[in-house]
């Protein structure tokens, strides 16, 4: 098994929440991408596409995903990190690649401010376009892929440390 797990996902599939407490689990550390670029830009993904844009915020997600070098920890990615094929290449290398798939009626369900949440998407394009397009994405670098809908995040957790261990 590679000593990472990445966890990939639309906004609101739920791989912060789950992430921390996989990395609790399993003993090992965690890494949010989210707030990697927050930190390091000293401004909220939001911010950076209301000065740039959507498109700004996926070229600065793939430079600080080309700088993680770690091993044993649990990395949640933002939900445009698939666009990156060198990021995702990157990944693939260090870790294994984990897909959190929840349905878009779930996704609406959980997440309620779409308007400040920092979602890459062009102005246009709705949520449910970009949802769609999504998916062939995170279905193209998942080795795993673990169903979140109606599950508690303790229970992703679980379901995914099983299916890599065997």
């Amino acid at each position: 098994m590679k000593s990472n797990i990445t966890l990939i996902g639309m906004p609101g599939s739920g791989k912060s929440t789950t992430g921390i407490i996989l990395a609790k689990n399993l003993s090992l550390g965690f890494i949010d991408t989210d707030i990697l670029i927050q930190i390091n830009r000293q401004k909220s993904l939001q911010e950076i596409m209301d000065e740039t844009n959507y498109l700004n915020l996926r070229t600065v997600e793939e430079e600080e995903i080309l700088k993680i070098n770690v091993a044993n920890h649990v990395i949640a990615t933002g939900g445009s990190a698939v666009y990156s094929e060198r990021a995702m290449r990157h990944l693939q290398d260090i870790s294994a690649i984990v897909y959190l798939e929840a349905s878009l009626s779930e996704i609406e369900k959980r997440i309620t401010n779409f308007g400040t949440r920092g979602v890459a998407k062009a102005e246009d394009q709705s949520f449910r376009e970009l949802f769609e397009e999504r998916q062939a994405l995170y279905g193209k670098y998942a080795e795993v892929t673990v169903a979140c809908n109606s599950i508690v995040q303790d229970e992703v957790a679980r379901r995914i440390a099983l299916k890599l261990k065997n």
